[in-house]
């Protein structure tokens, strides 16, 4: 009787593949392990083992797999579950949340050699310029990778060449599989072994008195014994003895010194031995507290909706401490990596080196420890914070889930698949686990706020802040009626330049929040109107004053700022709007003496980006703080007495159906980090439109005016939560295939779905990288079944793909589009 495994593998795939096994691989092997199988002609895949069965295929005979990677599983019988789940919900393949669950190194990648064949005799004289050089290349180097190649002949499509020399035989391929990981190693020294007595010892000192470099080096070395019980570092030995590292190498050749080797986390606690006492919780704390502790044992997911600074993360600490003491693992899912660096201290403080942390910024190796960690459910990895990804870890044991700032849009994956929503994914892996989840925030999006309004999610709220400090105080600015009067000063009102100064002066700290980097959207000639446009994408280029260059902010397309319009050849240009660059140049000019930091996505590139600029802020050695949406989440500043809003019309004019209630969101959110300690905070909006409903919501704090406002439109216009929502986006290089394509597979969906659609209709910007797009969106009613509708549009799909024009347009489906 054969053996054979169905395997995950990392492409998007509908159906899971069969491989053929030994006995002896079908009795070692285990679902959830690692093996690198042969896919296609020559491409060596890393593939995980779904099932172990004995039924061959019908349709294909099954190839043997290459070699088994995993020593135990590395994922689990739950992951595998959600998985599934994710793939289902979300309309993509199994394939494709694999290849994002896992770090890129589990994935080992299958890279092509090309090697000179040996056994061949070559007439040069047969072969072309371009196949010379490659041949002539292998002459000096034995192996040659494809992008080695492409940079040889200077050109990016290779394989025609590749293919002609195979043909006269110069040539081999192969196909090599490498491991990413590689684990942290660091060198460590101590005695040789024929110097450990003392007569030896000795006689090693006088034959060294020639050499004191070398004599003071062995010193040294003794010294960093008496003093300290661990293994010594080579880097610990140069740095104590002024040595050199060749002189450290000497004594290692000689054998006087032994080197060796100790794998070592790169995810360390550094902080004391003793943990911090958790912080007391004030009454309203605790009511909360235990209205939550009352829903989970309903088994309810929970809501707690607590004002800016009402303490909410003391709760969060609490119910992770009861968690981790029952022996389960905490989970604590935040919407910005900047969010983590500030919470990882005040974690860590509590719960010491219990604490793991794993987000995009860390690195490939970093995370797989990580990973390897929670798999040995090792006491390092019992809570951990991250982002969005860290859904996707191997927990066995998850007893809680925490989703702060579950409204944020952040939580939304839009590229590539699985286009899943962290907090509804979340939900599902909590069930999957039999854990308790909580969602908080201070201004929860309206599909949580109506769960728990109907009663289907467990609700508990904090209306006082922290030391029961007054709410912002609220000021909107008329910057129309100011303009008219010419009282601005740049994009700053007098208003705001007033308070700014007044903070300033008793020794406090501002925040000013624009969302958009950059210097200016637009830079326009005056005499002609041309403005320049990105090449690859319909926008406009945004002017990057400290690099003098224009940018595009979809495809990084980049050029360097004209001196003259590249229209007309005048050299009158001006800009349009403004970004964080602008703003902070103007404070430059307005308060030269104050130091003042930006935060936005050019200022945090890099692993310790926001670290930097945080604590900088943090420890007041910057006044002023200019950002983007970035500073609006959660972080806590507590000598912060002013935030200024530089302009709530851009959120408020957007064309979206959440643009109120994300505006609402963001300048509550932006609003809460004035005055959280004792001070009662001031906040100062500018405005064209002081008069906006949004905006009299936001200065009263009216959050339930702006739910009911909101629940009605979006019942009226059949619009989430009242609908369940599907785009469906159609890309395509060429204009008139993706608009006849799209046609056609509207028509489908009418014919199956009748009102319910809306589209085909190109977005705001319709084509990103040289690709055009078009948006098809679907009303799912509340009587309707969402399944049937998927595979409805599935069918659709498939019919679609069947006629070879459409073929190459692509189809993306985003399910709970925001």
């Amino acid at each position: 009787m054969q053996n054979f495994i169905n395997v995950i593998l990392p492409i998007p795939l509908e159906k899971l593949f069969t491989y053929k096994v030994t006995p002896e691989q079908a009795n070692f092997l285990q679902s959830g392990m690692r093996v690198a199988v042969p896919f296609g002609k020559s491409k060596i895949y890393t593939a995980l083992v779904h099932s172990l069965h004995n039924t061959a295929p019908e349709v294909y005979e099954a190839k043997e797999i290459h070699q088994i990677l995993d020593e135990r599983p590395i994922v689990n019988e739950i992951q595998l579950r959600h998985w599934q789940w994710i793939a289902d919900y979300y309309m993509c393949t199994v394939g494709e949340v694999f290849r994002s669950a896992l770090p890129s190194a589990f994935l080992l990648e299958s890279e092509t050699l090309i090697l000179k064949n040996e056994k061949a005799e070559v007439d040069e004289g047969n072969l072309k310029d371009d196949e010379f050089l490659i041949f002539e290349a292998l002459q000096h180097q034995s192996i040659l990778k494809v992008h080695e190649v492409a940079a040889i002949v200077d050109r990016k499509n290779v394989l025609p060449i590749l293919n002609r020399l195979i043909e006269k035989n110069v040539i081999l391929l192969k196909e090599e599989i490498y491991e990413q990981y590689k684990p942290k190693l660091v060198r460590y020294v101590k005695l040789g072994l024929d110097y450990q007595s003392e007569e030896n010892l000795e006689i090693l000192l006088e034959s060294l008195t020639r050499a004191p470099k070398q004599s003071q080096v062995i010193l040294s070395l003794f010294q960093l014994k008496a003093t300290t019980k661990k293994p010594i570092k080579i880097s610990e030995l140069e740095l104590a003895s002024g040595g050199s590292r060749a002189v450290v190498k000497t004594l290692i050749d000689k054998n006087i010194l032994e080197e060796y080797h100790i794998r070592r986390d790169r995810v360390v606690y550094d902080g004391s031995a003793e943990n911090a006492v958790l912080k007391s919780l004030n009454e309203y704390q605790e009511i909360a507290l235990t209205d939550i502790q009352a829903a989970f044992k309903e088994n309810k997911t929970t809501l707690l909706q607590g004002v800016t600074s009402s303490g909410k993360t003391e709760v969060y600490v609490k119910l992770i401490e009861d968690c981790i003491k029952t022996g389960r693992q905490a989970l604590y899912l935040l919407p910005e990596i900047a969010l983590t660096t500030q919470l990882i201290g005040r974690l860590q403080e509590y719960f010491g080196e219990k604490v793991s942390v794993y987000h995009s910024k860390y690195s490939v190796q970093e995370r797989v420890e990580v990973w390897n960690n929670i798999v040995a459910q090792k006491p390092k990895a019992q809570i951990v914070i991250g982002a969005r990804s860290s859904l996707f870890l191997p927990f066995s044991n998850l007893g809680l889930i925490i989703v702060d700032e579950e409204h944020e849009g952040s939580f939304k994956q839009f590229d590539p698949a699985p286009r899943y929503h962290a907090r509804d994914a979340a939900i599902v892996l909590a069930k999957l686990h039999e854990s308790n989840i909580l969602l908080g925030s201070a201004t929860p999006s309206i599909e949580t706020f109506n769960n728990a309004r109907t009663g289907k999610y467990g609700y508990a709220n904090i209306t006082r802040r922290y030391g029961n400090v007054l709410m912002p105080e609220m000021e909107i600015v008329d910057i129309k009626e100011q303009s008219r009067k010419r009282r601005m000063k740049g994009h700053f009102s007098e208003r705001l330049l007033e308070e700014i100064t007044e903070t300033l002066e008793a020794g406090e700290q501002v925040i000013l929040f624009q969302n958009r980097r950059g210097y200016a959207p637009i830079v326009e000639c005056t005499t002609c109107g041309h403005s320049p446009q990105c090449p690859n994408c319909d926008v406009s280029l945004t002017y990057h004053q400290y690099k003098k260059q224009l940018r595009c902010h979809y495809c990084s397309h980049h050029m360097a700022l004209q001196e003259s319009c590249q229209a007309c050849g005048s050299s009158t240009l001006d800009t349009k709007g403004f970004g964080t660059e602008q703003v902070e140049q103007e404070l430059h000019e307005l308060f030269p003496e104050t130091k003042v930091g930006r935060m936005d996505l050019d200022t945090t590139r890099g692993k310790h980006g926001y670290e930097r600029i945080i604590t900088a802020f943090e420890q007041q050695e910057l006044d002023i703080l200019v950002g983007t949406q970035m500073l609006t989440k959660g972080l806590d500043f507590r000598n912060v007495n002013l935030v200024g809003i530089m302009n709530a019309d851009s959120l408020l004019n957007f064309p979206d159906y959440r643009a109120h209630e994300r505006s609402f969101q963001l300048l509550t959110q932006v609003a809460g980090r004035a005055g959280r300690t004792k001070k009662r905070g001031k906040v100062i909006i500018q405005s064209y439109n002081p008069y906006h409903q949004i905006l009299k919501q936001v200065s009263t704090n009216d959050y339930d005016e702006m739910f009911k406002e909101q629940l009605y439109e979006r019942e009226q216009y059949k619009y989430p939560p009242a609908n369940r929502i599907i785009r469906i986006t159609f890309k395509h290089k060429e204009y008139n295939k993706l608009n006849e394509a799209a046609e056609w597979f509207s028509k489908g969906l009418r014919n199956a779905f009748g009102a319910n659609v809306l589209g085909p209709e190109f977005p705001p910007v319709s084509r990103i990288r040289n690709q055009y797009l078009k948006h098809v969106l679907i009303k799912i009613g509340p009587k309707q079944s969402v399944g049937q509708v998927k595979l409805n549009i599935k069918r659709i799909e498939k019919s679609f793909k069947a006629i070879a024009f459409y073929r190459s347009v692509r189809v993306i489906y985003n399910v709970d589009h925001i």
